[in-house]
């Protein structure tokens, strides 16, 4: 009876090294591919068996504070200070959703959303928050703030097939990470909550005025 809650438990700890050796291997190393890109690319090579994702690893000092500070605008105004998981946003978010009756907002930090496009997928269920916390923790303790932001610059999801800061900057502007300008930052950054959707509607009302708020909102973020 005894090995019923045993090997469970060892399951769940293997797993969890899992995770961790990969963290640990990634602090001096670059990730090759993550979870998200892999569900991407299997998804585009259904439709065509020669398709593959747009991405193309850059170093943190080659992609332009424009877009550095326009993410943590948008996407994690405390993202120096906090120790990965921002309560308080947490909180916010779930007064909102139960306002609005469903959901409608995460909370999630830049370290949340990268555990989960390293290792998870985009579903929901409190199990996977649970093992994202975790994998979020563990990126805190092993990683600076910089390696963690480099990191998700290059993984990030911009749109249909297309990854990270510099695929995107060619994607849709024509130009290198390190040079796109401030109000190309904004919109790239507002583009990250559902980017596929914006990818086939750039001309959208929304996605222009909060442009203009996260333009307004950079000049007080701070970079780590």
């Amino acid at each position: 009876m005894k090995w019923i809650f045993i090997i469970p438990v060892l399951l769940v700890l293997f797993v969890q090294l899992y995770y961790f050796l990969h963290i640990c291997w990634w602090v001096e190393h670059n990730p090759a591919m993550s979870s998200f890109m892999r569900e991407q690319q299997s998804a585009l090579q259904q439709k065509n068996p020669n398709a593959n994702i747009q991405q193309m690893w850059v170093p943190y000092a080659r992609i332009s504070n424009n877009l550095k500070r326009a993410i943590i605008a948008s996407e994690d105004a405390n993202f120096s200070e906090h120790e990965g998981v921002d309560w308080e946003a947490l909180q916010k978010a779930y007064e909102k959703n139960n306002k609005k009756h469903k959901v409608v907002s995460g909370g999630s930090t830049i370290t949340q959303q990268l555990a989960k496009n390293l290792f998870l997928s985009g579903s929901r269920s409190y199990l996977r928050k649970g093992q994202e916390l975790a994998i979020t923790y563990m990126l805190e303790t092993m990683m600076d703030k910089e390696r963690i932001f480099e990191i998700y610059l290059n993984v990030v999801e911009f749109g249909t097939g297309v990854f990270g800061a510099e695929a995107a900057a060619r994607h849709y502007y024509g130009v290198s990470a390190a040079k796109l300008g401030a109000a190309q930052a904004a919109k790239l950054a507002v583009m990250l909550p559902n980017p596929r959707f914006f990818d086939k509607h750039r001309d959208s009302g929304y996605l222009a005025r909060r442009t203009g708020v996260i333009l307004r909102r950079m000049g007080s973020a701070e970079l780590p």
